[in-house]
């Protein structure tokens, strides 16, 4: 069976290529289609598979720029010829649903989430905008819009990464979908007899994952925060932050690694389409405080391998954190390591591999 995987972009490790991962490790043989490659900051395991690319990759500052090329994609996705595989997979947070498979093959669509700047989250990727280059921004969003919606149809199966997101893929394209978290590595984390006393922050530092709130909320309360990432709000959080909040910056694996197994808790106050850090916090043993909403609602039990604030503001994080110390010794680190299993790599790849299984039986008998 001829295989091919179509992802966005491969520039960087980050949750969408953790699961492009575990599809290299399912279909070893598969060739991989991208609108921009760039090797260095990519694992082996994903650079041993043939990749190719878009003319998008060839243009000006492509690596850097990308983002610019967004009114291009949808016409260098239809220009791959891709009549020669059995199987595609495509990999969508960004345009890669597009393609246009030929009557005989199966094309399912493992979705991150319907493109967030053209859909939910469009006014406020919009509100950054210059104003003299709105107008012309709408006009492409718009165009944009229908053809994502219309190619919705060109996919025979929709897999979400979280009821979330299935929901989102009902509301924008009209199509049901199953969910399937996407894979953790959960044998990399272990859990530890000690804990610290500070709570910990893990991520990109991006609008809207709201680092804004944690430095606000535990700067009110005076307990101790370490953060630990980096991204374009880096320097006005350490403008913002008091002495107990400590900004470490992107760290190697094994100090994240100590620093998820001894921390009270993980501080999560963004809105997640599904979430693998919160996971790999539970797989080190310890419980996370979020915000109830999104992706992290398929993972976190509430009381039990976490708990939930329902105000994504600094005293909704802040009235988390009090009431979580009153009940901090109810949490058991080991069962929240056992939950947090059944999102493992394991666990994704044979479930992915059913649901393709079954789809192939029904597709070749239709």
């Amino acid at each position: 069976m001829n295989v091919a995987i179509v992802h966005f972009v491969l520039l960087y490790m980050s949750g969408a290529e953790k699961v492009l991962e575990a599809l290299c490790e399912l279909y070893p043989e598969a060739d991989i289609y991208t609108h921009v490659y760039d090797p260095t900051n990519i694992s082996d395991l994903i650079k041993k598979h043939k990749i190719k690319t878009t003319f998008i990759n060839k243009l000006p500052g492509a690596r850097n720029y990308y983002k610019n090329y967004l009114p291009l994609m949808p016409y260098a996705l239809e220009q791959l010829d891709l009549s020669e595989y059995d199987l595609i997979i495509s990999c969508e947070s960004g345009p890669t649903k597009g393609i246009v498979p030929n009557p005989d093959s199966l094309h399912v669509c493992y979705c991150h989430s319907p493109m967030r700047y053209v859909w939910d989250m469009y006014h406020e990727y919009t509100k950054h905008k210059h104003i003299l280059l709105k107008p012309i921004h709408s006009y492409f969003i718009h165009k944009l819009k229908i053809w994502d919606h219309s190619t919705a149809s060109r996919v025979d199966l929709f897999i979400a990464n979280s009821s979330f997101v299935s929901r989102r893929i009902k509301k924008y394209y009209r199509r049901d979908s199953m969910v399937l978290p996407p894979p953790v590595d959960i044998d990399n984390f272990e859990t530890s007899a000690e804990i610290g006393d500070y709570y910990l922050w893990l991520g990109r530092f991006v609008q809207h994952k709201r680092p804004d709130i944690a430095v606000e909320a535990f700067n009110k309360s005076g307990k101790k925060l370490i953060m630990i990432g980096g991204g374009e709000e880096t320097e006005r959080l350490k403008e913002q932050a008091n002495e107990n909040i400590e900004i470490m910056g992107f760290q190697p694996f094994d100090v994240i690694k100590t620093m998820l197994a001894g921390c009270k808790a993980l501080v999560f106050p963004g809105i997640e389409d599904a979430g693998i850090i919160p996971v790999e916090a539970m797989a080190s043993g310890r419980p996370v405080i979020a915000f109830n909403k999104g992706g992290l609602k398929d993972t976190i039990i509430d009381g039990k391998t976490g708990l939930f604030f329902n105000e994504q503001t600094a005293a909704g994080l802040a009235n988390a954190v009090e009431e979580f110390e009153t009940m901090m010794d109810m949490f058991d680190s080991q069962f929240i390591a056992e939950h947090a299993k059944s999102f493992s790599k394991h666990n994704f790849k044979v479930k992915f591999k059913q649901i393709i299984d079954a789809q192939l039986v029904m597709h070749s008998s239709s």
